[in-house]
């Protein structure tokens, strides 16, 4: 049975762990987070001293996903995607929260003040989705309010609804 693949994207700390985890548990899909995927395989490329973290190395992590994202069924959540090859997702979410929670959420995580400002200024200035906008066709881009645990519930119905949809569709 073909399954699609489903990329969960947006500023650090919008829910896109909560909210791809769920997925996986109530839809059967694969949930891959990258920067685990990164941190057990060490696929990086050097140490970020401003940001204090290490630099992803953008081209071993599409190799290590290549084969799985081929076979489908797999959702995909990480911040950037302006890498990921546009052929392997059948939909894009780019999750969005209000600057006043997502501020709570990142001061909570510890972040650096300037690590704080640049994730704030990129919801902001809404960074993430214009690069999906830019790396995928338009109509696979979905934006969703990433606020309270009623917006979580009613995201992950929205996507079940739409996985159901696809599986039907490519299926039949």
């Amino acid at each position: 049975m073909l399954l699609p693949n489903i990329l969960l994207t947006g500023t650090p700390g919008v829910g896109k762990t909560t909210l791809g985890k769920e997925l996986a548990s109530r839809s059967g899909l694969k949930y891959i987070n990258v920067g685990d995927l990164a941190k057990e395989g060490q696929l990086y490329d050097g140490y970020d001293e401003e940001y204090d973290c290490p630099m992803l190395d953008e081209d071993r992590v599409v190799d290590e996903l290549d084969n799985q994202m081929t076979e489908g069924g797999v959702i995909v959540d990480y911040h950037g995607c302006d890498f990921f090859p546009e052929r392997w997702f059948h939909a894009v979410f780019v999750l969005r929260t209000n600057t006043n929670e997502l501020y709570k959420r990142l001061e909570t995580r510890g972040y650096n003040e300037k690590k704080l400002k640049d994730n704030i200024e990129c919801e902001i200035f809404q960074v993430l989705y214009e690069e999906a906008a830019a790396s995928y066709k338009e109509e696979i881009v979905h934006q969703l309010p990433s606020n309270n645990p009623e917006e979580l519930e009613s995201n992950i119905n929205q996507i079940l609804k739409w996985i159901e949809q696809w599986v039907k569709v490519h299926n039949a």
